[in-house]
């Protein structure tokens, strides 16, 4: 990971100087941006290999910043937020984020976070394997590529593992928790629905019509499914 950057995005003088030190220390390059605007600018001026990103910002807030940064690629983004906000976590999944961190946290804790978000990203666990052909979709984890009919499906890092998980066996049910293992590395009590998160945003780009998904079906009070090629 040593000379990965990480864009830091946070208005807190302290918590900036305790996390940087923190992720300089374990090998990362760290450049902060201390409102909106300026972090949009530092994205687009240095391309990072990762973004941590407060949600709370002066001018331009962390869901617009992460909007932004969505519609120009797929750059892993880690959400920073309050611990009694859980539809900000929520909002901040929908728009695209991978993951996210409550206040107050472990230093620690965020570094481990940013390693297992990097090596998600770069496709060096569980995505090794044949290439996934089901339906009308091909998946390749050699290539972190995916396409339907043809034509290429741009999905972030955790949106393919999401879906390779779930299409490597289609017809088994699995639990949000289990594909929150699968997906993020870890599966804590609290934070299953931001799997419904993530199924949302692949929806929007797997499925013709996201309301009636032909792909990706929900087992209520369950979790997720993938189709049998019965339903294609």
């Amino acid at each position: 990971m040593q000379g990965r950057t990480v864009l830091l995005v946070e208005d807190e003088a302290a918590i900036v100087d305790v996390v940087r030190r923190y992720l300089e220390r374990d090998g990362y390059r760290v450049v902060v941006a201390s409102d909106g605007q300026r972090a949009v600018d530092e994205f687009r001026r240095l391309r990072p290999d990762l973004v941590l990103l407060d949600l709370m910002l002066p001018g331009l807030d962390g869901w617009e910043v992460c909007r932004r940064i969505r519609q120009e690629g797929s750059t892993p983004v880690i959400m920073l937020t309050a611990r009694d906000h859980e539809a900000d976590k929520l909002v901040g999944l929908e728009l695209g984020a991978d993951d996210y961190i409550t206040k107050p946290f472990s230093p620690r804790e965020v570094v481990a976070r940013v390693r297992a978000v990097l090596r998600r990203a770069r496709g060096a666990e569980a995505v090794s394997g044949e290439v996934v052909r089901v339906l009308d979709l091909e998946i390749d984890p050699s290539r972190v590529e995916a396409f339907r009919g043809g034509a290429p499906l741009h999905l972030t890092p955790t949106e393919f593992r999401l879906l390779l998980t779930l299409a490597r066996s289609p017809g088994r049910v699995f639990t949000r928790l289990q594909l929150l293992d699968q997906v993020q590395g870890y599966a804590f009590e609290g934070y299953e629905r931001t799997i419904d998160a993530h199924i949302k945003n692949l929806r929007q780009k797997l499925e013709p019509d996201p309301k009636h998904p032909r792909y990706i079906l929900t087992v209520h009070r369950v979790g997720y499914r993938f189709a049998e090629a019965s339903r294609a």
